[in-house]
């Protein structure tokens, strides 16, 4: 069986040199072909020689991670982005549905980025745009995100989804032109990362834009009409959240 090649790329070489290890001694179908310390090293390095896996840090000592991806354009590598703990980054990576490992990092997450890459195709370009887009402003809000289906990778503007419905651990998308996406994520995961954007849950099964809100029904409990003429069922727990931000809305 070939071995799988990789190249190492980190401006901190205890960092680099402790993954160099942990690749060399509990991953020993990979084989470590070079390492590099800065983007102008490594984009010598992958001039030279392409490998199957890029272990790439996003922030380097003389730029990014990106500026070597648009150094080399048409890398074929797959990539496993490694990054610091960082809430504006890890945020990034979701709504850019790429995967990336956290350091400091155990083996477990070590060995699950590496299996997840094994199987996955390089990240599309419009992912990496969202991603530097993200990472370069993380006060701005987002203009679009990933969503990762069984079947592909959608991008779609943040003001274009109307609202989300949980389906078991999965997640409904409803978009503005009738479009619906299937998502295996569950819609916890998307409210935690949409509720600073204009979002709100208001049921455990339910999360919506609040642009799209056109009232909401005190009667039976409450419940919200949106522009659509979709109703949205509130929680009693969500009630006064949701008429808050409604009353917000009408105020402004």
């Amino acid at each position: 069986m070939n071995k799988l090649t990789a190249i190492l790329v980190d401006d901190m070489p205890p960092a680099l040199q402790l993954l160099q290890s942990d690749i060399e001694s509990k991953h020993t179908d990979i084989e470590i072909i070079g390492t590099a310390q800065s983007v102008i090293e490594a984009a010598k390095l992958l001039r030279l020689k392409t490998p199957d896996i890029l272990f790439l840090d996003i922030m380097l000592g003389d730029g990014t991670g990106f500026d070597l991806l648009e150094i080399i354009p048409d890398l074929k590598s797959k990539i496993i982005f490694v990054t610091a703990s960082d809430e504006y980054a890890i945020k990034a990576f979701k709504f850019a549905a790429i995967d990336y490992i956290l350091k400091p990092y155990s083996d477990e997450e070590l060995a699950g980025a590496i299996d997840k890459v094994k199987q996955q195709l390089h990240p599309e370009k419009e992912q990496l745009e969202i991603l530097k887009s993200a990472l370069s402003h993380p006060a701005k809000k987002p203009q679009k995100i990933s969503l990762h289906t069984l079947e592909k990778i959608s991008v779609v503007d943040l003001d274009e989804i109307v609202r989300c419905e949980s389906n078991s651990n999965n997640t409904q998308f409803f978009l503005a032109d009738g479009q619906k996406i299937f998502v295996t994520k569950t819609l916890k995961y998307f409210a935690d990362i949409l509720k600073e954007y204009g979002f709100i849950r208001t049921h455990q099964s339910h999360l919506i834009n609040t642009q799209y809100i056109k009232e909401f029904i005190k009667s039976d409990g409450g419940y919200i009409i949106l522009k659509n003429g979709s109703n949205i069922p509130v929680s009693v727990r969500k009630r006064t959240e949701v008429i808050e931000i409604i009353s917000s809305i009408y105020r402004k």
